[in-house]
């Protein structure tokens, strides 16, 4: 059976929200990001005209527009509206991968026989801008890779249906950029050797590609080709990743538990980024020295930060932690995990905490999980 895949990609989300509150916002150039010494979140479409970018600092992104809107962003408020925009399309598809705060994968294969999925999918749409009021994009086709793709190609407020015998001819002229494993490294690689359009890197032998690119050659080679068989995978708030730690000897050290706490989250906050994670949710649980225990959650802004996370985890534990009463277990949970990167963070964080950031996370890879970290984290 033929696949009837779907990508939605809510335009311009950050500003888009903040267009909502502020009609005033509306056409002109916007930029969300934190500060001058901050780095750009997200732009409209007027400022990219100026050549203003996402993850640019704010500096030179005025320097390029300087009559751009500058807004520091509201994390929690564009959580929230993620999570209603998936709360209104998990109603009414089968299966529903949310890729990002911002993008879905819908898997409608099957469906046509009940009604046809381009009209589905764009009364879905309808559906998401008349109950939030933001625009959204689509694009169905057979696959992930040609979805995506389709999507970008019908922004802003577009939608896009790509038969298979359309696939081809449609990616062919397009700048291999437009390829999502395809980033400036790989794209300067290709371009160094006369590889601009998708179409000549379809019909390059895929040995030759192997040889030149490595391992990811031969899936680069597919997608240029408009093949791609990844599954649609179902979204679910279950998803989580945690720790915890049983103490040898029960203790009443508040000084050392806040520090064991600060180490798990910078270790669960790397394993976050790593896996391209945000959560929005954390849990603290501690179990007293009579076997009682208990647990707390709740709910956050999209975030994979240690800073941001510990804070949350440390306030949690204070709630928690009610008894004057030895502890023998301690444990940390993040759960509603999307997959995203660290620029969730982008307007609240200077570029030396990014750049700090990046650097403790590539010693990390190197050396290990646990060869550098905060003070306060490796008090144990």
């Amino acid at each position: 059976m033929e696949k009837s895949i779907v990508h939605m990609d809510l335009d311009t989300f950050f500003v888009s929200c903040e267009r909502l509150k502020n009609s005033s916002l509306n056409s002109i150039p916007v930029i969300i990001g934190g500060g001058d010494r901050g780095v750009v979140a997200s732009c409209s479409y007027e400022a990219r005209k100026f050549g203003v970018r996402s993850a640019m600092p704010i500096r030179m992104a005025l320097r390029l527009c300087p009559e751009a809107q500058v807004i520091k962003g509201d994390m929690e408020y564009y959580s929230n509206m993620s999570h209603l925009v998936t709360e209104i399309i998990q109603e009414k598809v089968p299966v529903l991968e949310k890729a990002s705060v911002d993008e879905f994968y819908l898997d409608l294969s099957g469906m046509d026989k009940f009604f046809g999925c381009y009209q589905w999918t764009s009364e879905i749409a309808s559906t998401v801008m008349k109950n939030t009021g933001l625009p959204i994009s689509f694009a169905l086709s057979t696959n992930k890779t040609v979805s995506k793709i389709g999507t970008g190609e019908a922004k802003p407020t577009g939608k896009l249906e790509l038969k298979p015998q359309l696939i081809q001819p449609f990616l062919n002229p397009l700048s291999v950029k437009k390829i999502p494993m395809v980033g400036d490294v790989t794209f300067q690689l290709l371009s160094r050797l006369g590889i601009r359009k998708i179409e000549t890197l379809s019909q390059m032998p895929v040995d030759v590609l192997q040889q030149l690119i490595g391992k990811n050659g031969t899936e680069l080679w597919k997608k240029a080709n408009g093949i791609d068989n990844n599954p649609v995978i179902q979204y679910s708030e279950r998803k989580s990743i945690s720790t915890e730690t049983t103490f040898a000897e029960d203790t009443i050290d508040l000084q050392n538990l806040r520090s064991i706490l600060s180490g798990m989250v910078e270790q669960l906050a790397f394993q976050l980024r790593q896996e391209k994670w945000l959560t929005s949710t954390i849990s603290v649980k501690i179990r007293y020295s009579n076997f009682d225990t208990e647990t707390k959650q709740c709910r956050i802004p999209y975030t994979s930060a240690d800073h941001t996370l510990l804070k949350y985890v440390l306030e949690l534990f204070k709630k928690v932690y009610t008894r004057r009463m030895r502890i023998r277990l301690i444990g940390v949970k993040f759960t509603g995990l999307v997959h995203g990167c660290h620029q969730m963070n982008l307007f609240e964080d200077t570029e030396e905490l990014i750049s700090l950031y990046q650097t403790m996370d590539k010693i990390k890879n190197r050396f290990g999980r646990t060869s550098v970290g905060r003070a306060s984290g490796l008090l144990k």
